[in-house]
């Protein structure tokens, strides 16, 4: 239900225009679609799940969605190019919501609305990080501000500077300034991209060194290197593979290196599989037992602690590359339900699997890609959900969406 609440976020005109892709002044449809911000947060903030959100998560969440319906009025290209790769990765069309005959491609879409609903929540707040997309409220909320957006979608006038690659050629030299400001406009500004760059934008500002020297000109250094170097978005592309999908219509192609091996193993790889006989994934409940792997197995150094940084731990995860050599994690191996693994433990999965789609730094992304192309996370759901269906038909999604670099990351 939703009803009465004191108090709505208050949205002014500098709100808006930071977040347009040229700011240079305020547009003539600036005002039209600022009163459609405003009116969104009034109309969310009267829903019950909103009182569980910080009142600046709501602003965000309705400037989000206004500049949705900029991009769709425009044709801007954003949300078009995400739901193409979507459809090319997946063969769906929006993440977690099924679209029927109803839906009308590049336009006004409730299934569009109910997501980034859910993914300005799960992005923006800390205490919704996890948040099943499917809940009731949610939807609810989601459902309202549709409501909104398609009472007003008709009268909507085209936006100004929303036809985001009109006029730009990625390979002409002369476009380069352009598009770079496209791409820093991308990363740091849009709707669709920046929010998935929020746990990041946490981690630099509250670095020690910002307060080491001058901490606009570090953070600036900070997000010009992110720019370049990290992964964002609902699908963790690199601002150039955003470019490329925008103005070109083209997906990233695999890692450097992804599919093909050099001349010879990595002399891990060699070890490892011999010890195994043949296998390139190994469990071991304690520190002591995986040390003595790798002294018996692989023949390293005996009498010696391996790896001695990865003791206190339990549940460890061995996994070689014929490229890379071996990598390790620490207190996953229970959720993974591999017939050979003797630790898995599907009542510790039910409460546990799902983290290591959802948790930086809990399962590398070389494993958690091992483990989706065995089907080996089968009890993975959202916190206080039993549906297996909607991590299992999104999973791949969910750990681009969550993990980021710690996924997509050579």
């Amino acid at each position: 239900m939703c009803g009465d609440v004191p108090e709505t976020p208050l949205i002014q005109m500098q709100d808006f225009l930071v977040r347009q892709p040229a700011f240079t002044g305020e547009p003539t449809t600036a005002d039209f679609y600022l009163e459609v911000a405003r009116r969104l947060a009034v109309r969310m903030s009267k829903c019950n799940f909103s009182v569980s959100l910080n009142p600046s998560v709501l602003k965000r969440m309705a400037l989000n969605l206004t500049d949705y319906l900029q991009d769709i009025v425009a044709d801007g290209g954003m949300w078009r190019s995400f739901v193409d790769a979507n459809r090319k990765m997946y063969g769906r069309t929006v993440p977690f919501y099924t679209t029927g005959i109803e839906y009308v491609d590049y336009e006004l879409n409730i299934e569009d609305v109910r997501f980034l609903v859910w993914y300005s929540v799960a992005m923006l707040s800390e205490e919704h990080r996890y948040l099943y997309p499917l809940d009731k409220q949610l939807m609810e909320m989601a459902d309202g501000a549709f409501s909104l957006l398609e009472s007003v979608y008709d009268e909507a006038p085209l936006p100004e500077d929303w036809r985001l690659t009109l006029g730009l050629d990625l390979k002409d030299p002369d476009d380069k300034e352009r598009i770079y400001s496209l791409g820093h406009w991308l990363f740091l500004s849009s709707y669709l991209l920046t929010p998935a760059f929020s746990l990041d934008l946490m981690e630099i500002v509250s670095d020690p060194d910002m307060a080491k020297e001058n901490g606009t000109e570090y953070l600036q250094r900070r997000l010009e290197s992110a720019m370049m170097e990290s992964p964002t978005g609902p699908l963790a592309f690199y601002a150039t593979e955003w470019l490329c999908l925008l103005m070109e219509g083209k997906l990233p192609g695999p890692a450097r290196g992804q599919g093909e091996e050099t001349a010879g193993p990595h002399p891990y790889y060699s070890a490892f599989v011999k010890a195994t006989g043949g296998k390139r994934i190994a469990y071991f409940s304690s520190y002591e037992d995986m040390n003595r792997f790798f002294i018996d197995g692989m023949g390293w150094e005996s009498g010696k602690e391996h790896l001695s940084m990865a003791k206190g731990a339990a549940d460890y995860v061995l996994l070689v590359n014929h490229d890379k050599g071996m990598l390790m994690a620490r207190g996953i191996a229970r959720c993974i339900s591999d017939s050979e693994n003797p630790l898995y433990d599907n009542g510790y999965a039910r409460d546990h699997a799902f983290e290591l789609i959802s948790v930086r730094g809990l399962c590398p992304g070389d494993l958690l890609q091992y483990i989706f192309e065995h089907d080996w996370l089968p009890d993975a759901v959202f916190p206080g959900t039993d549906d297996r269906l909607t991590v299992a038909a999104n999973r791949d999604f969910i750990a681009r969406c969550y993990l980021q670099q710690y996924y997509r990351g050579d």
